[in-house]
């Protein structure tokens, strides 16, 4: 892992803000103190140990609806409701910190509504583990009447907002909306008691400034938006997934109660509250900066904010002497770089392309979890955590200050985001000039980007539908994320090019052109810009998500037949007659046929990669189609070798784990210290191995059994986990090669194998592998490509130039072999890349039914 370089700090703007009066004495700080802890890269790809979620979990949130379900804008404030209890939980480990446990949090919230009118709940859905999720608004009360019209007005600032900015109304009677969003990590807890503190505090002061912030603002808490993590100690939900990386991809429950929070509410300010850097760190961040946000806009008031916190965490008192804490540090001032805001995956990054004018990461300062919740005494432990409290506590009232004396300018700023978008409007860099007031800006600061006209994205053809369910899944997500997507009633053309009826179309004159643009673009390569990250630096949807995604520069959508939508056309389709094939080139129809073969199904394997359905089968076919929103094309193909359905143990990570879950397969999880225990193979067709089994580290029956399964058995493996257990078993004759372990990003591949026909051309790598000096029998499914085969992210050369993208151009990526099938990219990352995953379920099929890969197509 590397650490962020810290370096004398830009030159400071000394601004004092106002602190906010209202409400109780925060907790007085205690005596002992805590070292500073350096800010590293976290991550799956950097995560040995195996998976272990049960797929109760993985199954609530597949299940989970993509929209949160709230309180009905036609209802005033406030909007109380009773909580029923939770069963008490004396295992929860909030407890021994001295922190609301859970099962506090439904009384602690009935509570705070029956001190006033100020104070509302709402349940917006639940957690992977079955948890409520609960929204606090905290707002002066209103009408059914006023409610309807703060709708209008955000919908106004939304979705026309040249009008809004001329509009006496908005700048009048409109509530800042602002969003605190706490517990995010499971083991990171105190912003949940900091804004049950805050809450309470609001609900009953009856000073001036809280009457007017109260007047004039929505103040939004989502409570914790892990309770699984926050109940378990775990940074992750049940799923084992890092919330704060699933922005893009919004594989779980919470983070699409998180989407559905922002796209609902538009809050022109947030705080994401976490832990643990001493002294507490205060976005905005260090370059690169995100190249699709209004990044003047921006910068201009999250720097302002972040000032005010920084002020009133100081003004705490804490020292370094007396209580182990440092001063508080604003990234884009104090440090060169390794904390950036480039991704879309963090909270406050996502925000942004929401018209979030101000939003923060807030870590607190002193580490209560991990190693030291397990080592510490409770007494220094609950010291820590009381002035964690504190400071986040103060960082939310220096926000509402802010707020109460800024609002003005925030809308106006959220107002300008949507209509650069919305008339296709340049990005203004930021400079000295653009943004004055926030020091040290240079060029090492200016990411722009240019935005296409539009994108097409055409649906598939009749003769293939290869990528027509690849298509519905993208549109439905674009659609998700609010942007703005329309179809084409017949065919047209568009800078020269005729497109398809049926095509859909993003016109990039929209309010929310940025996360449009975030989603479908290439991204790009920053290896040169600087020398880490803090996370994954490329991601895009275009090229991962399996669908055809066409950049269209330039032209006019003026007279184009285009209607818009609320979601895409279904693609579920059976025809009439014959045997019926079913294409494997998405995980939709991967987990069809999983469906079908749970039923009993004589589903068959052909030559091309595809399955096939008998006749007689037709009405499972309908009922998969439908569930799965795939189709079916009629063929005379009788189809090769049966195939069964597999039983997969797997020793790999949180997302992997996810991603076979929600393909359909059985899947077992397993580990070193799971087959160490005694496993039973005699249910297990196929294994897949990429983090946490460790072949030195199996006891001698342990081994031995593993081995006997071997023999007669098939192995998938991934990344340097996966390729370590292939040489200890001598299964197939390759030389893996490791690249820099930092390196991440979406990559041009070669496709020329069986199990990768059909697949994208790109790929995406976490630490990528390559495979050299094959053997006999030894097969090349894919390659990564001659030249640089990085399209975006980071990927440099480690020193002494091995180990970066030139080394890996033109090798092996996938290779198989007998019952083996190694993969160096990372065709499951995190739920991400989904025209990626048939691959790993080819190889699995292919592995677990053939002794050849070759033979069995």
């Amino acid at each position: 892992m590397r650490t962020t370089r810290t370096v004398p700090a830009r030159p400071a703007l000394i601004v004092t803000l106002a602190l906010a009066t209202a409400g109780a004495p925060l907790l007085a700080p205690g005596t002992a103190g805590a070292d500073p802890k350096p800010v590293t890269r976290e991550g799956a790809g950097a995560d040995d140990r195996a998976a272990r979620a049960p797929e109760s979990a993985a199954l609530r949130a597949l299940a989970a609806p993509q929209e949160a379900s709230g309180a009905t804008a036609d209802r005033g404030y406030p909007r109380r409701r009773t909580l029923s209890p939770d069963p008490e939980n004396p295992g929860d480990r909030s407890l021994k910190l001295g922190l609301t446990p859970y099962h506090a949090i439904a009384p602690k919230l009935n509570a705070l509504q029956r001190l006033g009118d100020r104070v509302s709940v709402e349940v917006t859905g639940r957690s992977a583990g079955g948890r409520r999720l609960y929204l606090v608004t905290v707002t002066a009360p209103e009408s059914a009447r006023q409610a309807r019209a703060q709708e209008r007005m955000r919908e106004l600032i939304g979705n026309a907002p040249a009008a809004a900015a001329k509009s006496p109304e908005i700048k009048r009677d409109y509530k800042t909306p602002v969003f605190v969003n706490s517990n995010i990590h499971g083991n990171e807890w105190e912003g949940t008691d900091a804004s049950l503190k805050v809450i309470e505090q609001l609900a009953t002061a009856r000073d001036a400034k809280t009457r007017d912030l109260l007047a004039h603002s929505r103040l939004y808490f989502n409570i914790t938006a892990n309770p699984d993590g926050r109940i378990a100690g775990t940074r992750a939900n049940a799923n084992g997934f890092d919330l704060n990386r699933d922005f893009v991809t919004a594989s779980q429950p919470e983070t699409r109660v998180m989407r559905q929070i922002e796209l609902g509410k538009q809050p022109a300010v947030l705080l994401d509250l976490h832990g643990y850097v001493n002294g507490t760190l205060i976005e905005p961040t260090t370059p690169p900066h995100g190249e699709n946000y209004e990044y003047d806009l921006f910068l201009k008031n999250t720097y302002a904010n972040a000032l005010g916190m920084e002020s009133a965490v100081d003004a705490l008192g804490y020292t370094p002497a007396k209580d182990g804490v440092e001063p508080a540090q604003i990234p884009f001032r104090d440090q060169q770089e390794g904390w950036d805001d480039w991704p879309p995956i963090f909270t406050p990054q996502y925000a942004a392309f929401h018209g979030t004018v101000a939003a923060h990461t807030v870590e607190i300062p002193l580490a209560v979890n991990n190693e030291e919740y397990d080592e510490l005494p409770v007494p220094e432990l609950r010291r820590r955590a009381a002035i964690n409290t504190a400071v986040a506590g103060a960082a939310i009232r220096a926000t509402l200050t802010h707020v109460r004396e800024h609002r003005g300018t925030l809308i106006t700023d959220q107002i300008e985001v949507f209509r650069r978008g919305a008339t296709g409007a340049p990005q203004v860099p930021v400079s000295p000039e653009t943004v004055p007031g926030v020091p040290g800006i240079g060029p090492e600061d200016v990411y722009t980007t240019t935005f296409p006209r539009a994108y097409v994205i055409p649906p598939g053809t009749a003769r293939t539908q290869r990528s027509a369910p690849a298509a519905a899944r993208l549109v439905d997500h674009l659609l998700a994320n609010d942007v703005r997507v329309t179809r084409a009633t017949r065919p047209f053309r568009l800078a020269g090019r005729t497109y398809p009826g049926g095509s859909y179309v993003v016109d990039m004159h929209q309010p929310k052109r940025g996360m449009a643009n975030v989603l479908l673009a290439d991204g790009r390569d920053i290896s040169d810009e600087v020398s880490v990250m803090y996370d994954i630096s490329g991601w895009s949807l275009g090229r991962l998500w399996g669908a055809t995604v066409e950049r269209v520069p330039s032209g006019s959508l003026r007279g184009a037949p285009l209607r818009a939508i609320g979601q895409a056309t279904p693609v579920a389709h059976v025809p009439a007659r014959g045997g019926l094939r079913l294409r494997l080139t998405d995980p939709r129809e991967v987990a069809a046929l999983n469906s079908l073969l749970r039923r009993g199904v004589p589903v068959r394997g052909a030559t091309d990669g595809s399955v096939i359905v008998p006749a007689s089968a037709r009405r499972a076919a309908l009922t998969a189609a439908r569930a799965h929103d795939v189709s079916f094309s009629a063929t005379r193909d009788t189809g090769t070798a049966r195939l069964h359905r597999l039983r997969v143990a797997a020793a790999v990570t949180p997302g992997e784990l996810f991603a076979l879950r929600e393909m359909g397969f059985d899947v077992t999880p397993v580990s070193t210290a799971v087959l160490n225990a005694g496993f039973d193979w005699s249910g297990t067709d196929v294994l897949f191995v990429s983090a946490g089994l460790d072949h030195a580290a199996l006891t001698a029956p342990a081994r031995q059994a593993l081995e006997s399964f071997l023999d007669g058995h098939g192995l998938v493996g991934r990344g340097a986990t996966g390729a370590a257990l292939n040489a200890a078993a001598g299964l197939l004759a390759v030389k893996p090669v490791e690249g820099n372990k930092d390196a991440n990003g979406v990559v041009r591949v070669t496709n020329s194998g069986a199990l990768t026909r059909g697949a994208p051309a790109h790929g995406f790598v976490y630490a990528p592998l390559w495979f050299t000096d094959p053997g006999p029998g030894v097969r090349v499914e894919q390659s990564y490509a001659t030249g640089n085969p990085l399209v975006s992210g980071h990927w440099r050369p480690l020193p002494g130039g091995f180990g970066g993208p030139a080394g890996a151009a033109g090798q092996a990526s996938v290779v198989s072999g007998g019952q083996t099938v190694l993969f160096g990219t990372e065709p499951l990352f995190r739920d991400h890349p989904k025209g990626e995953f048939p691959q790993v379920a080819r190889a699995l099929f292919t592995v677990a039914h053939s002794g050849s890969v070759e033979e069995s197509g």
